[in-house]
């Protein structure tokens, strides 16, 4: 392990590692860390031709830049190096050179959220915590609920009252202790952080505890790898509360630091018009985030109050990056024509990722020797109800040849 500090990303200051800080003392719980690690250590343990010699098929293959230990206990579900696409009919259709679909809906709990669980687990296991809680909007949740289960931890969830039946059920199932929080998504985080010093349970926040974006950046290392090393010019990525966009960044500028890479994607934040308050500070400049109310049907990033701002914000414009917002009625016709022309199924939110690309496309922000990854965060089983609202209803037949042949022609 190469990690040896933390450093706000509001203020800059550093700190130790051993410090177990979560977030800076003198900003308050905006000032979320960065992870940095020795590089020049970790050049020496990972590069291009040790990766090609690793057999292993999952996140950590990356592990000389993950902050774990090396002979650690970790979770048996394999998570990462899901499927990286090439669509070259839908690249042709949106005139650019080269369009990539990531599938993390492919992960053991079908979202992106389980490499950050992952870590979770490995470094609750590590510190002898048995508990483990987060509140989430729905995947984190079932994410942290899996992982906890095939670790033999226990978890503790806080998930607005609004949230898919679907994914309260997967929280369920793997045996979490669930409480739906009469409020938004705002409302279930301010009790989790409470709850979670109060009982002393480990943090799964990953807004608010830094080792988690460390999970999550391995999706960008492996868009890295599954391209040849040869990266994309741009990345789009739903946003919510930030950790994901400012992970992908994260990922890619680890792959930099080590001389993996010889440059860094520019990332696409993409985010629902009725949830978008990064989108509004990048596109007016602002060093800062105006929290407020918020509604979309992408449910996993119906955030109004996105506590790892900072962090996002660093992560477009280190980038070069930009953003997008994108109605409901966009991501809707995303989450049906994904799937019809990729075999993609994606839910509102990783829809959304896509939603931004066709908008950026048909407003011509996009150059034809452009190379464009999107990032699917979720699977679309994750929120049947909303795909149902996307497509047309079966027809329905007796089992007569006859009357087939009136309604199919």
């Amino acid at each position: 392990m190469a990690f040896y500090t933390l450093k706000c990303a509001l203020c800059g200051r550093e700190f130790p590692a051993e410090s177990e800080l979560k977030t800076c003392p003198d900003c308050g719980i905006h000032g979320t860390m960065h992870v940095l690690y020795d590089y020049d250590e970790a050049k020496k343990q990972i590069g291009r031709a040790s990766l090609a010699a690793d057999r292993r098929v999952d996140l950590w293959r990356y592990e000389a830049l993950l902050p774990v230990r090396k002979n650690s206990r970790r979770p048996a579900l394999q998570v990462g190096w899901t499927p990286l696409y090439d669509m070259p009919q839908l690249a042709s259709e949106y005139n650019v050179g080269q369009l990539l679909i990531k599938d993390d809906g492919r992960n053991p709990t079908a979202s992106l959220k389980d490499r950050a669980s992952a870590v979770a687990v490995t470094l609750a296991a590590e510190q002898n915590r048995s508990v483990l809680a987060c509140a989430s909007t729905g995947n984190a949740a079932s994410s942290l609920a899996g992982f906890a289960a095939n670790m033999g931890l226990k978890s503790v969830i806080f998930v607005p009252e609004t949230a898919p039946v679907a994914k309260v059920t997967q929280l369920l199932v793997f045996g979490a202790r669930v409480f739906l929080v009469k409020g938004d998504y705002a409302a279930a985080v301010r009790l989790a952080i409470e709850a979670i010093e109060h009982y002393g349970w480990y943090d799964r926040n990953c807004a608010i505890n830094p080792f988690l974006v460390e999970g999550k950046k391995t999706c960008a290392m492996e868009i890295a790898e599954q391209c040849g090393w040869d990266v994309p010019d741009k990345v789009f990525v739903s946003v919510g509360d930030g950790c994901i966009v400012s992970s992908t960044y994260k990922g890619f500028y680890d792959l930099y630091k080590v001389g993996v890479i010889d440059r860094i994607p520019q990332i696409i934040g993409v985010q629902a018009e009725g949830a978008c308050p990064i989108h509004r500070a990048i596109q007016e400049g602002a060093d800062k985030v105006i929290f407020g109310p918020s509604h979309t049907i992408a449910d996993s990033i119906d955030v109004g109050a996105p506590h790892n701002w900072a962090k996002a914000l660093h992560a477009i414009r280190a980038s070069r990056g930009n953003t997008t917002a994108v109605s409901d009625a966009e991501i809707l016709s995303a989450v049906a024509e994904l799937p019809r022309k990729s075999g993609v199924f994606a839910e509102p939110a990783g829809a959304t990722a896509y939603a931004g690309f066709v908008k950026f496309a048909r407003e011509g922000r996009l150059k034809a020797p452009d190379r464009v990854a999107v990032i699917i965060s979720g699977n679309g089983l994750k929120d049947v109800a909303s795909a149902q609202k996307a497509v047309p209803s079966a027809d329905k037949v007796a089992p007569d040849m006859k009357e087939l042949i009136k309604i199919f022609g």
